[in-house]
């Protein structure tokens, strides 16, 4: 578990940028933390780093997924906000993501954590407000994510 800390938004998109570059295909992101924090912004920072043109990353929130496609990879990017169980998650397709070979960045995972669908190797991101503008994140999923400082 590595843990970070930023004090801007564009200083979180850095770090998850930094991040992104990390992300293999098929890799699952799975955010916790309260609306505002930033979970969008990570995810731009994400696909940035992937080599997607992060200037089109927006909240999926009425959508419940967005796909992005660059450079031969992809990136989906969901909002489970809505979701309140497994017929939900059913209906939004989102089992047939999960073996496709895309990264997917999971919103709310909170609302499907207990559902027990989302994979072992998981990559955990918790965001929580420090300050007006400020975040501590911390990511749990392995030694590739730790030393993302600059």
């Amino acid at each position: 578990m590595a843990i970070y800390h930023t004090n801007s938004p564009e200083e979180t998109e850095q770090l998850a940028r930094r991040a992104g570059e990390k992300l293999r295909d098929g890799d699952v992101v799975a955010y916790r933390g309260g609306m505002g924090m930033g979970k969008t912004a990570f995810t731009r920072g994400l696909a940035a780093g992937m080599g997607i043109g992060e200037e089109w990353v927006s909240s999926p929130t009425f959508a419940i997924v967005n796909e992005y496609q660059e450079k031969g990879r992809r990136l989906c990017h969901f909002d489970m906000y809505r979701i309140d169980g497994y017929d939900d998650l059913y209906s939004t397709g989102f089992f047939d993501y999960l073996d496709d070979g895309a990264v997917l960045a999971i919103e709310w995972s909170e609302n499907i954590e207990g559902l027990g669908v989302l994979p072992e190797n998981t990559i955990w991101i918790t965001i929580s407000q420090t300050g007006e503008n400020s975040r501590s994140i911390e990511i749990e999923g392995g030694e590739r994510f730790e030393n993302l400082g600059d």
